[in-house]
């Protein structure tokens, strides 16, 4: 047996030979559904497991307070399995605190996340598991965010859909720290409707009081937050929001809801504004949660940005996706360090390193509609990458060697190597004909750059 195939049956075997339980079958509403009371023999269930391992292997990250890797993981189960299993089954598994970490919003500002122990995300991964396999087909089809199967694509596109129909005004909501503010009573009250397994309660339960360790120092629990960070998280902010979903529905509302972003779209700008109102008063008399006045608004959509869209209107072919101007702002930025003159890297590697923020961008971006906010920028990165290579040359001689190099005659390159050593910088020189003929569209091709254009 090979090495390969041993390490792979070890971990196999590493979840025991515990006989297979049948998933509990999907509820309707908020009723308790009969076989809830066992879920956590089928959380501790030995496919689900490796499911979860599987998971949190692919999602990597980085390690919680107790400094155990995601490449540890598999060797801590291999060993400890079976003692980890038996603390599930009897209710007396305790996760740790979460290690608190701040990175910064793409709008500004900190957001704060709560990075769980690597064995307490394998925990929640195969619970969440379980529980999203029973909540999601009950949970409002105007909800898209951390569902299988939907996307942010298609909650845009509904967006889209809407304002076609002629509903051009929308009511952007915007919650105010809404992962810090989830009621944990409130929130436990709705799981407990649809779980009977005291246990699996339980450890819910002390998931949302682990408590978050600051500079060395565990911050005591609090009554109200879900950390983001953890698997759970999406799922139970999304069993939270149901409520306002069914509200919505309930008045008839066109909505689209992706996590704790929600736009309502109505046909004028006095109904946005009672429906804003009224909202308000909902979130904070049911769910205890508060609007961010500074954030939300009552708006033309083509005025307000939607997950990094924007619909913008033609008279001609109707509301169409658009890219955010914010968007748009962040992918230069992120373009202008990545091609900073400075940084003193060859070509091949710089293309390689842009190329695969670019490939990711397109990814998510290139679901818009307006191909020629596309064109212009990509002719902009190769107008940055002409100045990145300018630069690199730096003097007379070698400018008038690589411009030779690369095709121009040498009566040409001579005399724009001299241009380059006058007050003319190399922006405006990167739009001259005679480094578009040397650097052309088809050289930066040849050298991998992704395009974001698809042809």
């Amino acid at each position: 047996m090979t090495g390969t195939r041993q390490k792979k049956q070890q971990t196999m075997l590493s979840f025991g030979e515990s006989q297979r339980v049948e998933p509990a079958q999907a509820m309707t509403g908020t009723q308790s559904p009969a076989g809830t009371e066992r879920l956590m023999e089928e959380v501790c269930e030995r496919r689900n497991a490796k499911k979860a391992l599987k998971k949190v292997q692919a999602n990597k990250g980085a390690p919680g307070i107790d400094g155990m890797t995601v490449g540890q993981l598999p060797g801590f189960l291999r060993k400890h399995w079976p003692m980890l299993r038996s603390k599930l089954l009897d209710g007396s598994y305790e996760p740790k605190p979460v290690r608190k970490v701040e990175i910064p919003k793409p709008s500004g500002g900190l957001r704060q996340l709560g990075i769980p122990c690597v064995l307490d995300r394998f925990v929640q991964q195969a619970v969440m598991q379980v529980l999203q396999k029973q909540w999601d087909p009950t949970f409002s089809e105007h909800s898209y965010g951390f569902r299988p199967g939907r996307s942010a694509h298609q909650a845009v596109a509904q967006a889209q859909q809407y304002v076609a129909e002629g509903y051009e005004h929308v009511v952007d909501i915007d919650l105010e720290k809404f992962f810090d503010r989830v009621n944990h009573d409130m929130l436990m009250s709705r799981v407990a409707k649809r779980v009977s397994d005291k246990r699996l309660l339980r450890l819910l339960r002390a998931f949302l009081n682990a408590g978050i360790m600051d500079g060395g120092r565990v911050n005591p629990p609090q009554d109200a937050g879900v950390p983001q960070g953890g698997p759970l998280s999406p799922l139970l902010s999304n069993l939270f929001l149901d409520d306002l979903d069914r509200e919505l529905e309930r008045r008839g509302h066109r909505f689209v809801r992706y996590a704790d972003d929600c736009n309502i779209y109505v046909r004028s700008e006095r109904a946005g504004h009672r429906v804003m109102d009224t909202i308000k008063r909902y979130l904070g008399k049911k769910l205890k949660l508060k609007v961010n006045e500074k954030k939300s608004k009552v708006a033309r959509v083509n005025r307000v940005k939607f997950l990094g869209f924007r619909i913008v209107m033609s008279r001609r072919r109707g509301p169409r996706r658009g890219i955010a101007k914010e968007s748009l702002e962040r992918f230069k930025r992120q373009v202008r360090e990545l091609t900073g003159r400075s940084r003193g890297r060859s070509l091949d590697r710089l293309i390689q390193e842009l190329s695969k923020y670019l490939a990711g961008w397109r990814g998510y971006y290139g679901h818009c509609e307006t191909p020629k906010v596309l064109r212009d920028l990509d002719s902009w990165i190769r107008r940055r990458l002409r100045c990145y290579l300018w630069d690199s040359w730096k003097t007379y001689r070698r400018r008038t060697t690589k411009l030779i190099g690369l095709g121009i005659r040498a009566n040409k390159a001579r005399h724009m190597a001299w241009r380059g050593s006058g007050e003319r910088g190399a922006w405006h020189l990167s739009r001259t004909r005679v480094l578009h003929e040397a650097l052309s569209n088809r050289f930066f091709r040849e050298h991998g750059l992704v395009e974001l254009v698809v042809k």
